[in-house]
């Protein structure tokens, strides 16, 4: 297993589960890394920089659910919840914390790859200087922002807002949500706040895409790009 940066962290406490998907992931070419217990997760992704991280909910020390937070507020990783826990508050609170994905056992390990390698391409699409959605472009090595080559003028938390929307074109993300990818420090901000961004962000891509409503209001949920 490998342990350096490329690779995908499979966080499992459960032997044989575990064991199923670092096979499968390794002969997807994905090279992995394990972990059995919550307590050395956080620090490890801190250290490690992994790729992915599959994250079960269940785990001896500290919970997937509690993990996942804590990594958000410091890591844009995409985390993937696995669990047995299939409730519909459990699916909510997942996501809400900032899950990229949630697949519920039991599961196909064929599934778990593919949801890996779609969510791969996701990123892979983001980071690609080339990369671009009705003439976005976010370069975020550089901190810049583009609209059919014009550049935005973007305060720091604009620029985190529109790499949130840019990077799943046609998610619906709650405020809650917008929150967590764009204060890092996990500070207490109000609704109004959030939509003040959201105002302003519109307001500068709208500049240089005047017949495109590219940030949409989804009333009594969130906000999605177009």
């Amino acid at each position: 297993m490998s342990t350096n940066g490329s690779s995908i962290l499979v966080v499992e406490d459960e032997p044989k589960i575990a064991r199923l998907l670092v096979d499968y992931l390794e002969q997807a070419s994905y090279p992995t890394h394990h972990i059995g217990n919550g307590v050395e997760v956080v620090a490890w992704v801190r250290k490690n920089k992994p790729r992915l991280v599959l994250l079960d909910v269940m785990l001896p020390g500290k919970d997937g659910l509690s993990i996942c937070r804590e990594i958000r507020g410091f890591s844009d990783v995409p985390i993937v919840i696995v669990t047995a826990r299939v409730e519909e508050i459990d699916r909510l609170l997942g996501l809400e914390l900032g899950a990229d994905d949630y697949i519920c056992k039991p599961f196909s390990p064929r599934e778990v790859v593919a949801r890996v390698h779609a969510i791969m391409r996701r990123v892979a699409s983001q980071s690609a200087p080339g990369g671009a959605y009705l003439g976005i472009v976010v370069d975020r090595e550089h901190h810049r922002a583009r609209v059919n080559g014009h550049a935005l003028d973007l305060t720091p938390v604009e620029f985190r807002l529109l790499g949130a929307l840019l990077g799943q074109p046609g998610r619906v993300f709650s405020r809650n949500q917008l929150m967590d990818r764009v204060y890092r420090d996990r500070r207490t901000v109000s609704d109004r706040t959030m939509d003040s961004h959201i105002k302003n962000l519109r307001r500068k891509v709208r500049k240089f895409l005047p017949d495109e409503h590219v940030i949409r209001t989804v009333y009594g949920v969130g906000y999605k790009l177009e």
